[in-house]
């Protein structure tokens, strides 16, 4: 992102004042931007460095001398700073095949192939006597809740898991459902395929360097495919032009992979029916079409830039791009390594039950206000690209 597009984000809410915004709008610079198809913002940020500029051009001959030297120790500095986080990359990929046998062994024991011995379920830093006083609570209340139904009441409780049952059920789904960047991604109509979910592996790349995301699917319903992936390429080279924003690695580009749906079974498509009316005779048809639905699969499906990089599309293309890779992103550094905390709940963020807990309160004031039945919640509508919101994991709703 470029430092335009920087002071951009970061003097947004500078223009509420009018005086800021009658500067901008005014003056022959400002004409010269928006002539050019300059967006609000950066035209706002041009502005800002106009002003930048001036300042340093008041300072005296001398001073200025001093500060150049100052950018070309600051330009010293990056070079290291370049050749750290290469060195940084090079440690991940050496120690990603540490960590691979772990993961493989993970892999075993949730699929159910392999079954771990006594001594490696020992946690003795861990007060194993506080979980199984909890687990002897939870079955006698469902023995009370159950012996207080009345004969033919139907039961809303999703059916007792097989005492015998291999490996541990749903071990990713649960993660998605846990995960709020995750579940805010996923839809309802996703929610089947995620349950054949084996299994999510992360490959290093030295050169160019990157990841890929490997999505290990058991035999389902809806594709063919036993692997999806999505590959992130990083730079880590200053740029020639603007050497002294470098600020580390940078994800540049991603791709995905082809989805082999099988018949009627996409759910990253759905089906509209629009009546047009015709101009002159006045009769009315009906045109079905397809049209994108939101999904957790539209992820391997990234968005590609347009080739007028200052376009505004380009500017939403690349805004949907920073939220992908900051996914990507999550998804390798959080979700593989710590996966069985995240099942757990021992990992997840306590963001998530604080703003749950607020929402909440909101809507119990709004209950004692009101008569009406409130409506019930649902979930913002939001395409694969957006951030992660701050909805409750547990409880994420679908629409």
């Amino acid at each position: 992102m470029s430092a335009v597009e920087r002071s951009g984000d970061d003097h947004t809410s500078e223009v509420e004042s009018g005086e800021e915004e009658e500067m901008v709008g005014g003056g022959e610079l400002a004409q010269h931007l928006i002539k050019s198809g300059i967006t609000r913002n950066e035209m706002i940020a041009a502005f800002t460095n106009r002003l930048h500029a001036e300042a340093l051009a008041s300072l005296p001959p001398n001073v200025r001398r001093r500060i150049r030297a100052l950018r070309s120790l600051q330009k010293e500095f990056v070079d290291i700073e370049a050749k750290f986080y290469s060195e940084v990359h090079a440690l991940e990929c050496k120690y990603e095949k540490l960590y691979k046998p772990l993961f493989e062994k993970r892999a075993q024991i949730v699929s159910g192939a392999y079954e771990p011995t006594d001594e490696e379920c020992l946690n003795p830093w861990r007060e194993e006597t506080e979980e199984d006083e909890l687990a002897r609570a939870v079955q006698g209340a469902a023995i009370t809740d159950g012996a207080e139904k009345k004969e033919g009441e139907e039961k809303t409780n999703e059916p007792e898991m097989d005492p015998n049952v291999k490996g541990v059920p749903n071990f990713w789904y649960t993660i998605f459902r846990n995960v709020s960047m995750l579940c805010e991604m996923t839809q309802e109509h996703d929610e089947p395929i995620l349950k054949s979910l084996q299994d999510i592996k992360v490959q290093m790349h030295d050169e160019p360097i990157g990841f890929t995301l490997e999505f290990h699917f058991a035999p389902n319903d809806y594709f063919t495919n036993t692997v999806l992936t999505k590959e992130y390429s990083m730079k880590c080279k200053p740029d020639e032009e603007n050497p002294l924003e470098f600020e580390g690695p940078e994800i540049y580009s991603c791709k995905g992979c082809e989805i082999n749906w099988k018949k009627g079974k996409n759910v990253t498509v759905k089906t509209i029916k629009k009546k047009q009316k015709h101009k002159s005779r006045g009769s009315v048809r009906t045109v079905t079409k397809s049209v994108q639905a939101d999904s957790f699969f539209n992820f391997f499906t990234p968005p590609t830039m347009p080739d007028d990089p200052n376009s505004t599309l380009a500017s939403d293309v690349q805004a949907l791009l920073t939220a992908d890779f900051e996914i990507g992103h999550y998804i390798r550094e959080r979700v593989v390594s710590r996966a069985v905390l995240l099942y757990t709940g021992e990992g997840l963020d306590d963001d998530d039950d604080d703003d749950y807990e607020e929402e909440e309160e909101e809507e119990c004031s709004t209950e004692e206000s009101e008569d009406d039945e409130p409506a019930p919640r649902r979930r913002a509508n939001k395409r694969v690209g957006n951030k992660a919101g701050h909805d409750n994991p547990a409880e994420c709703k679908h629409q």
